[in-house]
């Protein structure tokens, strides 16, 4: 029996925020690749070692958690007033599946970077010391995002003072500015797929005591879906492995993100949810409280406006996608969503958040105009910085 010797491919592990995931130059992937469609899908399924049923993705370069499953692809952008085009896949851990359907926040700071290591942003634009700022086209949601890179010496600047919960080494700051960072629906705008910043979702009994879920749902960096905490039962403090360890709750988190996704207009049945798990994401908001964190740090109630936990792929978030950060900033700028509630009632421009790893301030620009809400952009820092660079290999007829 013949086998199929392996291909290697250039790559660069990278950190941002607080994921990794594996970098790519469109031109350098395989050519059945360079094109959106199965061949592309398998490639990165091998690539990081899915599906794989015992969940570790040991023959690949996963990490076996949705942080750490990740793929981005970059490439010189022809569209005007941007430098490149990037492109994020979710790679499924145990499903044959990669979801394109949304963007990836923190491997955006990452997508920045890259685009300076790799050439793809024209030399006059890099500054010998300084800031540039990378203009990202992001592919999957058709939206601009500003990544403020700091230079030394005409190369991106890695090490820095820049401390960020969730992430053990400080590093040098990056600023995301997310503009317009609501998605586009067919009456024009979307902020507010319903059309409400509350709404109550009929829910069965077995889920929610009374079959009825307030609920914010809102595109704004991401599709998601806000229920309060007390309405399940939760505090807002609960910890990773308090809900990721209980089986029961995943499935009910699971089955009330299909409902949000259904209402949302994102899937056409239930069912749709299973191939559609990057988005849209579900988080449970509290009134702030003291608790510790995942590094043992106390979080004292007066240190945050809000509690936050946010669902990814399945699993409690061990800190917050940047995504969802946006989606968080964006609701706590508007009255009367349950994030703004959650805060104190009154729109913020910025605000302070307790995840699982810590604490995120983040900020958005939010006005209302004849009746309806929109945001300019949302910004946030998060840091970066290349963990390996090289060549991946797979088995030559993986796709």
């Amino acid at each position: 029996m013949n086998f199929a010797p392996q291909i290697r491919i250039p790559a660069t592990y990278m950190r941002g925020g607080t994921s990794k995931g594996v970098f790519f130059r469109l031109e350098d992937l395989p050519g059945r690749a360079q094109v959106p469609g199965a061949a592309r899908d398998h490639l990165f399924l091998r690539l990081m070692g899915s599906p794989d049923p015992y969940g570790k993705q040991t023959d690949g370069m996963g990490g076996a958690t949705s942080s750490t499953s990740k793929c981005v692809i970059l490439s010189r952008s022809g569209r005007p007033d941007h430098d490149v085009d990037y492109l994020y896949g979710q790679v499924s851990i145990d499903g044959a599946f990669v979801d394109w359907s949304g963007n990836c926040g923190n491997l955006t700071t990452a997508a920045g970077a890259f685009a300076l290591h790799a050439g793809l942003v024209e030399r006059s634009r890099v500054p010998l010391d300084g800031v540039c700022v990378v203009r990202l086209w992001q592919a999957n949601i058709g939206k601009t995002i500003l990544v403020h890179v700091p230079i030394r010496g005409g190369q991106v600047q890695e090490t820095g003072d820049f401390e960020l919960d969730g992430v053990t080494f400080p590093a040098a700051e990056i600023v995301l500015e997310f503009l317009d960072p609501a998605e586009e629906g067919e009456d024009g705008g979307a902020l507010f797929p319903t059309g409400h910043p509350v709404d109550v979702l009929d829910v069965p009994e077995s889920l929610v005591a009374g079959g009825k879920l307030p609920a914010t749902l809102i595109n704004a960096g991401i599709p998601t879906l806000f229920v309060n905490a007390a309405d399940l039962g939760y505090r807002g403090t609960e910890t990773q492995g308090e809900i990721n360890g209980d089986g029961a709750a995943l499935a009910r988190f699971e089955a009330l993100r299909a409902i949000g996704a259904l209402r949302m207009g994102l899937i056409d049945t239930l069912d749709g949810a299973v191939k559609r798990q990057h988005t849209p994401k579900i988080a449970f908001v509290a009134p702030p409280a003291g608790y510790t964190a995942s590094s043992g740090r106390v979080i004292r109630a007066g240190e945050v406006d809000l509690l936050v936990r946010a669902l990814s792929m399945g699993k409690l978030h061990h800190a917050m996608m940047g995504t969802a950060s946006v989606a968080i900033a964006t609701a706590a700028a508007i009255p009367g969503t349950l994030v703004a509630q959650a805060a104190g009632e009154r729109g913020r421009s910025a605000v302070r958040f307790g995840h699982p790893s810590g604490i995120l301030r983040v900020g958005a620009e939010a006005r209302l105009e004849e009746g309806r809400w929109s945001v300019t952009k949302a910004v946030m820092s998060r840091s970066a910085r290349i963990l390996m660079e090289g060549w991946v290999r797979v088995p030559g007829d993986c796709f």
